[in-house]
């Protein structure tokens, strides 16, 4: 799913306009699709107070329409209150106005209302809500019905994960079209209550963006059932490079991901001299040529083989923690094959240390400039490809916070490149998506304080069933 900006927004309803679709009728569009998602949370509707908050744009165009189709539609009592004179209005919101004034809404605050729709503000804001609009952002807040936002909650930045000044707090928030980076990077994609995506009429095609929402619609080739006649040679041989002495527990962990995720065969080379029954140890590293995809890192301290790997080892590669901080301390080499790197913020802050602080610029340009992939692991995991394609990965859980949750990931993503060699990207984003869908499914059963790393692996089935019926 793409995720674009105001501006790639607008352009997208300019080019709709110019196929023949007005204004007006996108607008109506939005408001009949914002009144079906509040019939299905809320309704019967006509049981309701409604409060419609309009703005003089046409984020408030599309509440004045909301408000008549309430009205008209559904039987609800209606208070429509608008930030400025009506003669201030712009001109599509001006025609939903007169449109209005045939259903006798009255102007003026609601008492007591039940739900209220936040529609004063859309995508166009730059910094804080000021004036007028401040003023009723606060008035919102201080009310307890539940909130419906339009687009977007109002005072909330479009284009970040960051927002200055009051934020509208919603209940259910609807978008049109594609979701906004607002909907996808945190913090401000924690304020938005249940969310919504709906169409109002602009053609798929001409949504154009380089990030994108990660979605089991993006990697279903990964959840295709097997052939009845598979065989473990059919799904690779993972080898898990770590576990120094003392660490040996995080490439067992890793090891056994990949096994849980799919893997034919996973050998680990560690310290340890006793592995689960499932894994195989590999005492050496001279001959690498039986295993699709290595996985070089977990527990295994700063080791300069890391480095040797990345630059010779002809198989796709994951390369997380300690071959993280090793990697740091070079230049990061040319590789003949596909290099998967999974830090954390601070290994991040190794890696580049001159970063923006601006997480979606920074992985692009780290992928782009190293030619990896990169998995930015934290809230809303980023994953980075070389072509400048930046997805925002959707599931995960604080119950994640734990030691050995990113050595699961490890082999997860190891194993699915290993079962997926033709399609890595869609193996990538699956890992990625999976590993924190288990982590919410854990949460759900055993609080987020009590989940383990290897917890995951038991609800990864789970994650997985979650995917097929996404």
């Amino acid at each position: 799913m793409r995720v674009l900006t105001a501006a790639e927004m607008r352009q997208v309803d300019e080019q709709t306009m110019e196929l023949g679709i007005p204004g007006l009728i996108l607008m109506e569009n939005a408001a009949h699709r914002v009144v079906e998602q509040m019939r299905e949370r809320f309704g019967p509707l006509a049981n309701q107070r409604v409060a419609v908050y309009c703005g003089k744009g046409n984020n408030g165009g599309d509440g004045l329409a909301i408000a008549r189709i309430l009205a008209v539609v559904d039987r609800a009592r209606v208070d429509v209150i608008l930030s400025c004179a009506p003669d201030e209005l712009g001109d599509e919101a001006a025609a939903q106005y007169r449109m209005l004034q045939t259903a006798d809404v009255p102007l003026g605050f609601a008492d007591a209302p039940t739900l209220i729709v936040d529609a004063l503000l859309g995508t166009g804001i730059t910094g804080p809500a000021r004036g007028r609009a401040a003023e009723l952002i606060a008035e919102i807040n201080l009310l307890e019905a539940p909130v419906i936002a339009v687009d977007l909650p109002s005072g909330m930045a479009s284009d970040s994960g960051e927002s200055e000044g009051e934020v509208v707090r919603a209940a259910l928030t609807v978008t049109f079209t594609a979701p906004k980076p607002a909907h996808a990077l945190p913090p401000n994609c924690d304020h938005l209550g249940d969310f919504r995506v709906v169409q109002i009429g602009s053609p798929s095609h001409l949504l154009r963006s380089q990030l994108h929402l990660n979605e089991p619609s993006e990697f279903a080739a990964v959840l295709a059932p097997r052939a009845k006649g598979a065989h473990k040679g059919d799904f690779g041989h993972v080898l898990v490079v770590g576990g120094a002495f003392g660490k040996t527990g995080a490439a067992e962990m890793a090891g056994m991901a990949a096994l849980r995720a799919g893997a034919g065969w996973v050998s680990v080379h560690s310290a340890a001299d006793r592995l689960p029954p499932e894994l195989m140890i590999a005492k050496s590293l001279d001959d690498l040529t039986k295993y699709a995809v290595l996985a070089v890192g977990p527990g295994l301290g700063l080791d300069a083989r890391a480095v040797d790997l990345y630059r010779k080892a002809r198989q796709p590669m994951v390369v997380d923690a300690d071959a993280l901080n090793t990697l740091a301390a070079t230049k990061i080499p040319k590789a003949g094959a596909l290099r998967v790197l999974t830090p954390h913020p601070g290994e991040m802050r190794r890696l580049q240390p001159k970063g923006t602080g601006d997480r979606v610029s920074d992985a692009r340009l780290f992928a782009q400039k190293n030619g990896v992939v990169l998995v930015l692991k934290g809230q809303r995991s980023l994953i980075a490809f070389p072509d400048g394609e930046v997805y925002v990965n959707p599931t995960g859980s604080p119950a994640m916070a734990k030691a050995g949750s990113g050595d699961i990931l490890t082999g997860m993503i190891a194993s699915l490149l290993a079962q997926y060699p033709d399609a890595a990207k869609a193996a990538i984003l699956a890992a990625v998506w999976l590993h924190g869908k288990a982590g919410e499914c854990a949460e759900a059963k055993l609080t987020e304080r009590c989940v383990i790393a290897t917890d995951l692996l038991t609800y990864l089935p789970e994650a997985f069933r979650d995917a097929y019926h996404a």
